[in-house]
């Protein structure tokens, strides 16, 4: 079955309307889900609406509110909310543009794949992919869906293009809120060293398909081995031992094993330390 267009419409950069079709970079179908099981019937539990100190209630009853002190809400209905809705606007403007790296990752939330959604379009799809690599820019305008608007970001993907999602500023928490205590200094050159040797070697060309969801394939086999027990209780016991040790860590000591024993990421030996002879003489200097 093709996939389902989650949005179609026109990509639009000034006067130049492009028609495109919007669809899903990403799936879930890697996710295990669970139902809540009434264990002496084995049938799924369902939920009741209650309100404290009355019971249960009829869901015709229930408005959506908005609390703006505690306890205190404003009561919207569904044709107020509707009517605030930004009209369904079949056309992502571009209207500004910025360079790539001027992004933090932490603004991008989904990405989708944009394709000519005929092959009349095909031609100014391809001068505007061609454009945006060149400048090597990220177009960015909004996106109006199910009546609200989201903020996205267009670049180039190999032969088509990638619309991002992406949050607004008052949606992304400020890093110094976080990064305050840690303490603003450099780092020894020679543990710099060590640690840069270590990353060239575990240095490979990204394949997402190298790795996988070990606790999904774990709950897979769990599933398919219970259905074959038919039903008889099963517990492997598959955690992996705890190291606990000191909170005094040598980290030049473990740089230096991870570095010796440590094979390139093509399989290939390590090559000799770049880390001068003379800098452990200087360490032991300064231990002395």
């Amino acid at each position: 079955m093709a996939a389902r267009a989650y949005w179609q419409g026109q990509l639009r950069l000034a006067l130049v309307s492009i028609p495109v079709e919007i669809y899903s970079a990403t799936k879930s179908g890697a996710s295990i889900s669970f139902r809540q099981i009434h264990e002496p019937s084995g049938k799924p539990v369902s939920y009741e609406k209650v309100v404290q100190g009355i019971g249960a209630i009829d869901r015709d009853d229930i408005v959506k509110g908005y609390e703006i002190a505690k306890g205190n809400y404003v009561l919207l209905d569904d044709d107020e909310i509707e009517a605030v809705k930004i009209e369904s606007r079949k056309t992502f403007e571009l209207v500004q543009f910025v360079d790539q790296h001027e992004i933090d990752v932490f603004y991008f939330e989904k990405p989708y794949y944009v394709v000519p959604a005929d092959d009349l379009a095909n031609e100014a799809f391809i001068v505007l992919r061609e454009a945006l690599r060149k400048a090597r820019k990220v177009g960015l305008g909004q996106l109006s869906v199910r009546g609200r608007e989201t903020l996205a970001g267009l670049k180039p993907c190999g032969k088509g293009l990638v619309l991002e999602t992406m949050r607004y500023a008052d949606e992304v928490r400020r890093a110094q809120t976080y990064f305050a205590d840690i303490p603003d200094q450099k780092p020894d050159a020679e543990l710099l060293d060590l640690a840069n040797t270590l990353i060239e070697r575990k240095s490979a060309p990204f394949a997402a398909d190298a790795f996988e969801d070990r606790y999904v394939e774990a709950l897979k086999a769990l599933v398919e081995k219970k259905a074959k027990a038919k039903g008889r209780k099963i517990l492997e016991d598959v955690a992996e031992p705890v190291e606990r040790g000191g909170n005094v860590i040598d980290l030049m000591a473990a740089l230096k094993k991870s570095v010796g024993g440590t094979k390139s990421a093509n399989g290939k030996a390590p090559p000799k330390s770049k880390v001068k002879p003379q800098a452990a003489k200087l360490r032991k200097r300064k231990t002395a």
